[in-house]
């Protein structure tokens, strides 16, 4: 079984905003790209043009459609990888090592020649955050891109998750939450960043930021102008057929 460092120097995670998520699946997309060119083994797809396609994701992108108390109801994108967390059952579980946690950066990863498959880390994991790699026959999960963060032979832009530095909404956010005057520290105080099903004790470092109130406003009738008399009586020519009709 693997220890559990008892802290870490970093925190490093995501903050993933449900309110400007709109569900496009690019983080998926560029999440499968790089890791299959850069990471370890590549990411499985299997008979991808069949009937049964199998394929290994470390992303996915979920949606609900959730009512309100009041308002009409709303379609919510939720995206779903590793947490990263702090007491992370995944770790402790692993009979061989292979799973383990960085003291450095309290990033969660996965020694793929240490690995059997056996598969209970992916058990252990409440949130659904691992695959077995069918094709290579190890476990996979979001690695924070850990090969990209520190390359410096990438521009200082590009040295994030390729799942933050492609989404097109601005919806994924990707720092340091030791640290209380990083990026994602801010929002998650200033949005009221919420944890994964806490109740599980795991203590995940990513944070979801809450969809913001929809405005609403009263139901407007768009036909209403035009069904609406120009005047309550007829006046020059019309009002005097008007009358005249009243005389018949």
């Amino acid at each position: 079984m693997t220890a559990l460092p008892d802290s870490t120097d970093k925190k490093l995670g995501l903050v993933i905003d449900l309110d400007t998520c709109v569900g496009c699946h690019a983080c998926v997309t560029a999440c499968k790209g790089w890791n299959t060119q850069n990471y370890g083994a590549p990411l499985a797809d299997m008979d991808a043009y069949g009937a049964e396609p199998v394929g290994s994701f470390l992303n996915r992108v979920h949606a609900f459609e959730v009512q309100p108390e009041a308002g009409a109801a709303q379609t919510i994108h939720f995206p779903k990888s590793c947490l990263h967390c702090d007491d992370a059952p995944c770790v402790t579980v692993c009979p061989t090592g292979a799973s383990y946690k960085r003291v450095e950066d309290g990033i969660v990863l996965v020694n793929e020649d240490a690995c059997m498959g056996c598969g209970l880390c992916a058990w252990a994991c409440p949130y659904g955050a691992r695959e077995l790699d069918q094709d290579a026959g190890v476990m996979k999960k979001c690695t924070l891109c850990v090969d990209r963060i520190y390359n410096e032979t990438l521009p200082e832009e590009d040295r994030v998750p390729a799942c933050v530095r492609t989404c097109p909404a601005g919806a994924r956010h990707f720092g340091d939450f030791a640290d209380p005057e990083s990026n994602v520290s801010k929002l998650t105080a200033e949005r009221g960043g919420m944890a994964l099903m806490p109740e599980q004790g795991t203590q995940p470092v990513n944070r979801y930021l809450p969809p913001r109130p929809k405005d609403t406003m009263e139901e407007v009738d768009v036909l209403a102008p035009l069904l609406k008399p120009v005047a309550e009586e007829p006046k020059g020519f019309l009002g005097w057929l008007d009358k005249a009709l009243e005389k018949l």
